[in-house]
């Protein structure tokens, strides 16, 4: 496949490194930093097995994904808008959208924009840059891919390229539930620096984290959502499995640069309001983490 990756940072360039390691013709549109070093020296991706390279092209221009079958979108949520009007004059008919990236609107926000549909992606990878065109994987890489024409051809390559990749109609209910270990890790991660595994021995950590946790389920339950019992296992589980990662509000505060949380307990704060369900520990984390970013980060 022809594959365009909207928003290089350390998501997508973790898949399209996959992807044109699997030996697809892979495009980053990202920022000129990231694009002067991939024109020069590659893709790098390190990890516990080492480092790898691979081809691929870059640009910081819109029509990168021209002539692309199949586009991962995996910028910011407060980009999703922006992204969407900067590749769709050049979007192909045929061309898959994927949308990979936090908080469960993204997909339905970037369809009013190009005006066509868009799969929505839940992802469970641990991923940070390195720097310029360097992307470090520290855990998983598997997503569920929401139901679609293309959607089983697709998973098949990316788990042939290394993503263990599920199809699933309920796709959107697996948002949610990772908009639930976000919530529940991604501000607290941020506000004191830590990775998750050091995080949850916190004084305190996990009976704040079971209150978040059980406003975002009676929030999504008033939503129609359907949310696994399990829920806060999986969450506790997430401090094992991922112990050393620090969570992507983390590294943006630690930069100096705007967060996701408005899309993440601040959607959740949002959401209850407009069905009636109070989210008072959300709108804790959410007050602290924007208060931090109006001072220019960590």
């Amino acid at each position: 496949m022809n594959v365009a990756v909207v928003g290089a940072g350390a998501v997508g360039c973790y898949y399209g490194f996959l992807l044109a390691r699997a030996g697809h013709a892979v495009t980053l549109i990202g920022r000129p930093a990231l694009v002067a070093a991939v024109r020069s020296d590659g893709l790098v991706l390190e990890s516990a097995a080492g480092a790898g390279f691979a081809p691929v092209q870059a640009t910081t221009d819109g029509n990168g994904v021209a002539g692309a079958d199949l586009v991962l979108v995996c910028v910011k949520s407060g980009d999703t808008e922006a992204a969407g009007a900067l590749i769709a004059p050049h979007l192909g008919r045929s061309a898959t959208i994927l949308s990979l990236q936090n908080g469960v609107d993204n997909a339905e926000r970037l369809a009013a924009v190009l005006g066509r549909p868009v799969v929505p992606v839940a992802v469970y990878v641990a991923t940070a840059m390195a720097g310029p065109g360097r992307v470090r994987h520290n855990g998983r890489g598997d997503l569920i891919l929401g139901a679609s024409e293309t959607s089983e051809r697709i998973a098949a390559a990316l788990t042939a390229a290394g993503a263990p990749t599920t199809v699933s109609a309920r796709a959107l209910d697996a948002l949610w539930g990772k908009l639930i270990m976000n919530c529940a890790y991604n501000a607290l991660s941020a506000l004191t620096q830590l990775p998750y595994g050091r995080l949850v021995q916190g004084e305190g950590v996990v009976d704040s984290m079971t209150d978040v946790v059980r406003e975002c389920v009676a929030v999504a339950e008033a939503a129609g959502v359907s949310v696994p019992p399990d829920i806060f296992d999986s969450v506790m589980a997430l401090s094992r499995t991922m112990a050393d990662q620090r969570s992507s509000t983390a590294q943006d505060l630690a930069r100096g640069r705007p967060s996701e949380i408005d899309h993440l307990n601040g959607y959740v704060v949002r959401k209850g309001a407009a069905l009636g369900v109070p989210t008072p520990a959300n709108r804790m984390l959410h007050t602290l983490v924007k208060l931090v970013e109006q001072r220019g980060g960590v």
